[in-house]
Order: C-alpha cells, then sequence, then structure tokens
C-alpha cells in the first residue's frame, strides 16, 4: 500500500507540473518591431504584434518571428565595363518587411538575402556592361536607382519594401587605377606649366611696361634737363653781351668753363676711370681758339652767301 501510495503522489505531481508548464506555455512576449507567426496544428493561424500575447497550449505554436526593422544587404560583384576594365562593385541594399504583408514575406520567400542577391547580380551586370569605366563612377546613382527599380518590383510581391539601394563602393583592377593616377597626375602637371607659363608672361609684359615707362620718364627728364641748360646758356650770354662780348666769345667762354667744372667734377671721384683727350695743359686754350676760328669761318661763309645772293 506505501509503494502504491508513492506512484500515485508521483504521477499527482507530474500532472501538475504538466499542468503549470503548459498554462506557462499560453503567455509569450513578441518584441517591439517584430511579429509572430502562429500555427495551429501545422496550418497558419494567425499574427501577433508586439507586446503580452496568448496562445492555446499545445493547440497553437509560434514557429517563427518576422523582423520589421530595416535591413542591409551588402552585395559585391565583378563585372566588365563597356571599355573591358573589371571592376568590382558593392551595392548596399536597405529593405524592410512591409508590416501589412508578413504573412507573404514569411511564407512564400525561402531565403530572401538569395533572392536579393540573385536581382542585384543581373541589373548590374546588364547596366555596367553599357558604360566606360569614368561613366560608371559618374552615374553610379543611375546603376543604384535601376537595382532598386528591378528589386521594388520583384519583391513587393513576397512582402518587401526596398528602401534604398546605393553603391558604395567601385573598385578597378590596381593596375588600371595605377594609370588612372597618372593620367590625372599629367593633367594636373600640364595645368601647372600653364599657370607657371602664364605668370612668366605676365612678368615680362609687366617688365616690358615698367622698363617703358621708366625710358619714357628719363626721356622726360633728359629734355626738361636740356631745355633748362638751354635757358641757363641763353642767360649767360646776355650777360656777358651786356659787358661787351659778343655771342661767339661768350659761347667759347661758356664751354671752356663747362670744360673745367667737368674736369673738377671727374677729379673730386676718386675711383673714376673716365679719360678725356685730348687732356694737355693748352687743351682748353686750344679748344677757345679753335671755337672762334671756326664761328667766325662759319660767319664768313654766311656773308658771302649773301653776297652772292
Amino acid at each position: 500500500m506505501q509503494i502504491f501510495g508513492s506512484l500515485v503522489s508521483v504521477f499527482l505531481f507530474i500532472i501538475v507540473c504538466g499542468f503549470i508548464l503548459t498554462f506557462l506555455g499560453a503567455f509569450f512576449t513578441v518584441k517591439q518591431q517584430t511579429t509572430a507567426v502562429i500555427e495551429r496544428f501545422g496550418k497558419f493561424n494567425c499574427i501577433r504584434q508586439a507586446g503580452f500575447n496568448l496562445k492555446i497550449p499545445i493547440i497553437d505554436k509560434v514557429v517563427g518571428r518576422v523582423n520589421l526593422k530595416i535591413q542591409q544587404l551588402d552585395v559585391m560583384i565583378e563585372t566588365k565595363t563597356k571599355d573591358n576594365v573589371f571592376v568590382k562593385i558593392k551595392v548596399s541594399v536597405q529593405y524592410m518587411v512591409m508590416e501589412n504583408a508578413v504573412y507573404d514575406a514569411f511564407y512564400k520567400l525561402q531565403n530572401p538575402h538569395s533572392q536579393i542577391t540573385s536581382y542585384v547580380f543581373d541589373v548590374v551586370r546588364a547596366e555596367v556592361p553599357k558604360l566606360r569605366l569614368d561613366d560608371v563612377f559618374e552615374r553610379k546613382d543611375d546603376i543604384a536607382i535601376a537595382v532598386k527599380g528591378e528589386l521594388q518590383e520583384a519583391m513587393l510581391s513576397y512582402g518587401y519594401s526596398i528602401v534604398k539601394t546605393l553603391v558604395t563602393d567601385i573598385d578597378p583592377d590596381e593596375q588600371v587605377k595605377h594609370a588612372m593616377n597618372r593620367i590625372n597626375s599629367a593633367e594636373r602637371e600640364k595645368i601647372a606649366a600653364e599657370y607657371e607659363a602664364e605668370a612668366e608672361r605676365i612678368k615680362i609684359v609687366a617688365k616690358a611696361r615698367a622698363e617703358a615707362e621708366s625710358k619714357q620718364l628719363q626721356g622726360k627728364g633728359i629734355a626738361d634737363q636740356r631745355r633748362e641748360i638751354a635757358k641757363g646758356l641763353e642767360e649767360s650770354v646776355k650777360v656777358l653781351n651786356g659787358v661787351n662780348i659778343n655771342s661767339q666769345e661768350a659761347s667759347s667762354l661758356i664751354v671752356v668753363t663747362q670744360h673745367y667744372d667737368t674736369l673738377s667734377t671727374i677729379g673730386s671721384n676718386s675711383r673714376s676711370n673716365l679719360i678725356l683727350l685730348p687732356n694737355t695743359p693748352n687743351a682748353a686754350s686750344d679748344m677757345l681758339t679753335n671755337m672762334i676760328s671756326s664761328f667766325y669761318a662759319t660767319q664768313n661763309i654766311n656773308d658771302e652767301s649773301k653776297i652772292d645772293k
């Protein structure tokens, strides 16, 4: 009897524990931005939203949970451009399950990542061979738009919405990158040489203009100087004429005076290398005599010309 009573006690204990576990199994929670798929005897029953939920123990079963957050899938594709350059392109697809199409997303598509990858491969390998390498870099947004359009149309029937597609990386062959860098470097060196040549031309033009203006001002200064010298000589001649010295003698006297002034100026500079020829003690006297003789000879020639006329 004691053994039988023990067996009954164990049996009742098992029944109570099973009942408690079954009762607790009727409650479950679903996280935010997630839905739970409930099946009853292997057949779809309902979809439960986030929060605290109930189900019939043993009869109902949570067979899966669907993430409603935006997810990202990175797809790396190797393809060839129109100018026969192989490039690796990384396409990032941002997608999400539509809340009103959880049934389709869970039951219609076994592996969404593989499906999306296949469509991305198909679109990229159809679009990139139409473009040259430079155009691939410039029109990567067009490639992304083409991928999104194809995916959106294909995945909508499976309950997936394509939020955005991005071409995040374009990686050509290493030798091609080196060649592109050399082309870019040569182009920049060409532009730099053009700027340097233009700067040199501007310097030359500016220097020529400065020299022209300098010569112009120098000529004007010399002209003004000679004008003032002529005025001074004219005044000196008038003064000498006032003391009964004629113009020829006055001119000769002024020339001799300037000759001595010049010698004095040269002598005051110890570093001067100027040599005057002739430079004898009688040079000034001979110069004066020759000038007076020349003036008289010129005057006689003019007088004879007047008589002949």
